[in-house]
């Protein structure tokens, strides 16, 4: 992955991670994403949806920079997707990333909590 994508990257708010059902078709959804310094992307998730399930079954994604509702504004990029779950040092990781760029994202949280649903970080590697 060259800098200047991993840039364009950097400088966006939202992506559309595709992920693929049993049958291989894909599925977008825009999410909020951060990028680390060794270029790995974080997100977060529910832990019991679907793009979750759909990443256990099978880890390839494909990630573009997209807006709020998921019309994407780029090239589409392979990658491989892993479940990251709470406690683990990279989860924390991507947390702390996702926290930083993202105010509402620890509202959210307090939210989530309070109503007993559990998150799922993801962590994508690109190329």
């Amino acid at each position: 992955m060259h800098n200047a994508e991993l840039d364009t990257f950097r400088r966006e708010k939202y992506i559309s991670l595709e992920t693929f059902k049993k049958n291989g078709e894909g599925v977008k959804t825009p999410i909020w994403f951060a990028v680390s310094e060794n270029g790995m992307i974080y997100a977060y998730t529910m832990a019991h949806s679907w793009k979750v399930k759909r990443i256990r079954n099978n880890p390839r994604v494909r990630i573009a920079p997209s807006d709020i509702r998921g019309n994407v504004k780029g090239r589409w990029i392979d990658g491989t997707a892993r479940i990251l779950e709470p406690g683990e040092p990279e989860f924390i990781t991507g947390n702390k990333l996702l926290d930083q760029k993202y105010l509402l994202k620890k509202l959210f949280n307090w939210a989530a909590k309070m109503r007993g649903h559990k998150r799922a970080g993801i962590a994508i590697h690109l190329g």
